[in-house]
This record gives structure tokens, C-alpha cells and sequence, in this order.
């Protein structure tokens, strides 16, 4: 079993920045992928930016550039680097872990992130 716990959301004003984190706990060793994906209200929930077991990543095109999604592979601890935000990129974030063991993703509560003046 793996649980996911993102922090870091919050409001911060368009340009300005935040780091996401995202902290798993349990058979940590189990996790392949891992990525941020965010939902904004009315929206369906999609992809901001992955990271493979091997270090590959990829980003959405609306994030590329602005965002850096990393890993510290001792402990699986996902984070998300967000420069030059915008009001768009309001939504609330998700962790995600793609597991070994099972085709079924693992997902965090998520945690807010508000742009705004």
C-alpha cells in the first residue's frame, strides 16, 4: 500500500512562485512513475508534468518552461517547481504514483494553488 501527501498550495500573485511536494509513505519502494496533475473547477483533471523511474519527464505544452517537476529517488518524494504563474494555472494539484505492482495509479487529496492579484 502507498499514500500520497502533497503540500505546498496556497495563494500567490500572477508572476510570482511556488513549490509543490509531495511525500509518499508505505511500500515506497513500489512506485514506478510519478507526476502532478492539477483539476480546475469546471475542468476534468489533466496532466501537468511526469517523471519516469529512469528520470525521463515530460511537461504540457501550457506548463513548459515555467514548471520543473523533480524527484528524490531515496525516498520518493515528488516535487514541483512553479515559476511565473498565471491565473489559468489555478486548480487544485494531485500527486500521482504509478506502481510496480499493480496497474491501478495511487493519488493524493491535492492541494490548492490560487493565482491571484
Amino acid at each position: 500500500q502507498v499514500q500520497l501527501v502533497e503540500s505546498g498550495g496556497g495563494l500567490v500573485q500572477p508572476g510570482g512562485s511556488l513549490s509543490l511536494s509531495c511525500a509518499p509513505s508505505g511500500n515506497i519502494f513500489s512506485i514506478n512513475a510519478m507526476g502532478w496533475y492539477r483539476q480546475a473547477p469546471g475542468k476534468q483533471r489533466e496532466l501537468v508534468a511526469a517523471i519516469s523511474s529512469g528520470g525521463s519527464t515530460n511537461y504540457s505544452d501550457s506548463v513548459k518552461g515555467r514548471f520543473t517537476i523533480s524527484r528524490d529517488y531515496a525516498k520518493n518524494t515528488l516535487y514541483l517547481q512553479m515559476n511565473s504563474l498565471k491565473p489559468e494555472d489555478t486548480a487544485v494539484y494531485y500527486c500521482r504514483a504509478d506502481l510496480f505492482i499493480t496497474s491501478r495509479p495511487v493519488w493524493g487529496k491535492g492541494t490548492l494553488v490560487t493565482v491571484s492579484s
